[in-house]
């Protein structure tokens, strides 16, 4: 299947779940996160969720973090250069959701990406090597690209792999792990 097939039946997917579903799923991926070796780190980077996509709901990954008081970092998309700023997720932050129904801070701290060490990313697929495939404008390529070689790349996943993703380009960057609500991928 090409990007755009799998892009088209994963968000099919996803829009047949119930709410309950999805909800239940989701929690089921925070419960899995809890057995990765991660929790040692400082800056935990998360995408907050797009409801009117049925993305995961990262609530309860949030509250995990918050729990453990570690620091939660957040973005704020430029749809102009494809770019991402990263704001600290403190109890000040404002979120207000944007043209495209993503929920983002307005503003506060700002934690370059060379800071982060776990990073949180939504996806539509992925493959049994770790390569993903997301909404197509390369927000998170560019991003991920642009932090520590050694920071951990975790995408979230209702659904399990794609057996291979045969559209990719130097630009991807792949996953170190992919947790769904029955299993955690590691690559």
């Amino acid at each position: 299947m090409t990007k755009s097939e799998l892009r088209k039946k994963y968000k099919a997917l996803r829009k047949s779940l119930s709410l309950d579903l999805s909800d239940d799923f989701s929690l089921a991926i925070a419960n899995q996160l809890l057995q990765l070796d991660i929790w040692d780190k400082s800056f935990y980077h998360i995408f907050l969720s797009i409801e009117e996509q049925k993305e995961v709901n990262t609530e309860y990954i949030i509250n995990i973090l918050a729990g453990k008081d570690k620091n939660i970092v957040v973005s704020k998309s430029n749809f102009e250069d494809t770019s991402m700023t990263h704001f600290l997720l403190t109890d000040n932050t404002r979120i207000k959701k944007n043209h495209y129904n993503i929920p983002e801070p307005v503003d506060g701290i700002e934690i370059q990406s060379s800071k982060i060490d776990v990073v949180f990313i939504p996806l539509l697929a992925f493959d049994k090597t770790g390569n993903r495939i997301g909404y197509g404008k390369g927000f998170y390529d560019r991003f991920l690209s642009n932090c520590k070689s050694e920071t951990i790349k975790i995408g979230l996943s209702f659904f399990d792999s794609e057996s291979e993703i045969f559209e990719t380009d130097a630009n991807d960057v792949r996953l170190d792990y992919c947790v769904t609500p029955l299993q955690v991928y590691q690559f």
